[in-house]
């Protein structure tokens, strides 16, 4: 996820400022994912359950990425494919609704472990499979972000090279 991460970044990075903060917030987001989840590069050789406020902390930036790529980036990528052609806006389309079934995932991820816990309660003992789900999940979900951008991408380069 953090490779396909600094291609995106390397892709679309410093084109636009909101698509800019989106990537940065993915960044984030990856990063305390995967403290959470003691993966490598922030694997911990403490195999303990991780600090609940942790994991609160972890479902406001996961709350807060989904909705801000469902309520402010995907409508402006898909109405800048709209102004370049309709097979760009048919792809676009086409992709938001595959990304809203990890918003479904991520929700109940947020639903199960958003609410203060202590690290005596049974549902952090759930956090390592339900951590899997989400990853899996997310890792679709970037892969679909990535394919609406790179279409919108791929059709803005189009137009600046016929149009110079």
């Amino acid at each position: 996820m953090l490779t396909r991460l600094q291609r995106a970044e390397d892709e679309w990075g410093g084109k636009n400022k909101l698509i800019d903060q989106w990537l940065q917030n993915r960044r984030t987001l990856l990063i305390h994912y995967f403290k959470l989840a003691n993966l490598p590069p922030y694997d911990n050789k403490d195999s303990s359950l991780p600090e609940p406020e942790g994991v609160h902390s972890f479902c406001n930036m996961l709350v807060d990425y989904v909705s801000e790529g469902h309520f402010e980036v995907y409508d402006q990528v898909v109405s800048e494919c709209e102004k370049h052609s309709d097979d760009s806006r048919q792809v676009a389309s086409s992709l938001v609704p595959q990304i809203a079934k990890s918003t479904d995932v991520a929700l109940d991820f947020n639903d199960k472990f958003g609410t203060k816990l202590t690290s005596e309660d049974e549902r952090m003992l759930e956090l390592d499979e339900e951590l899997s789900r989400l990853g899996q999940a997310m890792e679709e979900r970037f892969a679909y972000e990535d394919q609406l951008l790179d279409t919108l991408h791929k059709k803005v380069t189009a137009e600046l090279q016929t149009n110079p």
